[in-house]
This record gives structure tokens, sequence and C-alpha cells, in this order.
């Protein structure tokens, strides 16, 4: 595994050399390119002004922000170069804080932290250990790509999960969903709903995950290098929503004892 990134973890007089890694791996998604029907030949695209349909060059283009509709304020590359931020190859820890507070529409994605040398393996785990034992993990400032990130520091086994959070500006109000106030609730609906519940409850680990869209893209692909005809695959019959909410709280019910004995 790469690191991305090297730097220190820096709180008051504390300084622990890190390396960043991703978390998510990418090299088994499946991706397609746009070719030309006739030769199979791969698509480009011009870039042309929708204003006078001439076809530009890079030196051609500026950036431009619309602070009014068709009115824009232009922004040289010697401009946005002068508010980037450099690295200063650290995460400035601010705060430490219990995780449950941060609500997970905050997290935006996810890296791996280690030490950076055989050195800073003492001190890493020292650090871990601690924000282990207090229940607590780091709230610090980083910065990617010419950009400040708030970043959530969390222990896990022998090493952390570092969470790029989000600003909170960048997530919008779930009061603004509509339709969504209090209404009156029936008892009994309710009281089944909570029986369905604890009928469907386990833990997230013994879940099974699988992304069959991926599998079955996957087996179409290898069908066609491999020259086979295609079979078409019959999807599922869509279920019609039941309109009485008992009679579905109450078929659900059993059917999860019957998945559960089966289990």
């Amino acid at each position: 595994m790469r690191s991305i990134w090297k730097g220190h973890i820096r709180f008051s007089l504390v300084t622990i050399p890190i390396q960043i890694f991703n978390a998510i791996e990418t090299k088994n998604n499946i991706s397609f390119n746009q070719l030309h029907k006739e030769d199979n030949g791969r698509v480009g695209y011009k870039k042309v002004c929708k204003s006078c349909d001439e076809v530009l060059a890079s030196k051609d283009i500026v950036k431009g922000y619309e602070y009014q509709p068709d009115q824009y304020v232009i922004m040289e590359s010697e401009e946005l170069s002068s508010v980037k931020l450099k690295s200063k190859r650290a995460i400035d820890i601010e705060a430490f804080v219990d995780l449950n507070e941060v609500h997970p529409s905050r997290f935006e994605s996810v890296y791996f932290i280690g030490p950076e040398s055989e050195v800073a393996k003492q001190s890493f785990q020292l650090f871990k250990t601690a924000l282990k034992n207090a229940g607590k993990a780091g709230v610090g400032k980083i910065v990617l790509r010419d950009r400040e990130d708030v970043v959530l520091l969390v222990p896990e086994d022998n090493g952390m999960y570092m969470y790029k959070l989000r600003y909170p500006y960048e997530v919008r109000d779930i009061k603004k969903v509509p339709d969504v106030e209090t209404v009156e609730i029936d008892e009994a609906q309710l009281k089944l709903a909570g029986t369905l519940i604890d009928s469907l409850s386990t833990t997230f680990d013994t879940l099974v995950f699988e992304d069959k869209y991926h599998e079955a893209l996957l087996d179409l692909v290898n069908q066609k290098v491999e020259g086979k005809e295609i079979v078409s695959v019959s999807s599922e019959t869509e279920s019609k929503p039941t309109i009485d909410i008992m009679d579905a709280l109450k078929a659900s019910i059993e059917q999860a004892k019957s998945l559960k004995k089966g289990a």
C-alpha cells in the first residue's frame, strides 16, 4: 500500500510523524470508454463557446464566477494561486470530541493513517491508545490539494482512520425536506413497527453485502471478451405497495420470524 501524504500529527508540543493512505479500493471498478461505432476510435471532445460557436484552445479559456444570471467576475490564474494554501505537512489537532457528536452527514471520505517510520511507531501507538482509552476522536485541519480540510482521527485496531469532514455550509438543512413535519401516529401501528424492528435486529458485522450489479456487469463483460452469446436475465417482479399498514406490518413480522427460524 502506497502512501499519498507524509507529514506529522501535531498538538500542543507533541509531534508524531505519520503517513496517509487511501482507504477506498478502486482498481475493481468497471468503467467504459465512449467509442466511434464505425471504427472503435476513442471519442474526444472539443471546447466550444456557446455564444459564438468558436472552438477554443486552453489559452483562450478563463475562469469566471457567476454572481448574477449571466454576470461573471473573471479570475486570473495568478489571482487564484495567491489564495492557495501551502501544505504545512502537518495535521494540527484543535480538540478531542466524542465520535457520536459528529453527525453522519458531515463525513465525506475516509483514509488510513499509520506511522511514517520505525522510529515513529511508539509515539503513534501511544497516541492511538490514549485516544481509544479516552473514547475520543481528534479534530484537526490539514491542507490537501491547496484546500484546508477539517479531519477527524479515529483509533481502529493498530492504526487510525482519518475522516475528511464537510463544512457546515456544505450540508443542507433536513428541515427543508417537504412533508416531514410531525403527524399523529397510531400507537398500535407503532408497537407493531417496533416488534418488526426487534425481529430484524442483528449486528452490522454479520451482514453480507453483495454488489449484484457489479457482479452481473463483470460477468457480462467476460462473456463478451470470450465471444459467448449473451443471455439476458429477467429482473425480479416489482412488488406492489400494500395499502393497509397493519396487515403489512403483521405479514412482515411473520416473514421475519420464518427467516430467523430458517437461519
